[in-house]
């Protein structure tokens, strides 16, 4: 594993762990609890960059 892969997967831990703050984090007085649209783009992000950084994204040649 590269330093660049595991920065990689460092940020999209990050990512998905802000995600996951800015989800929980409660509205104004009254308003309902209702999830976050940039929480749930946050999250996305942030898996792609974990299986980008993980190695799964790589092509695979598969010797035919």
């Amino acid at each position: 594993m590269t330093t660049a892969s595991i920065i990689e997967i460092a940020a999209g831990a990050a990512l998905m762990v802000g995600a996951v703050v800015l989800y929980r984090r409660r509205g104004a007085e009254g308003e309902s609890r209702t999830g976050s649209q940039s929480a749930v783009l946050l999250l996305i992000i942030g898996l792609i960059m974990l299986i980008h950084g993980s190695g799964l994204l790589e092509y695979r040649d598969a010797g035919l």
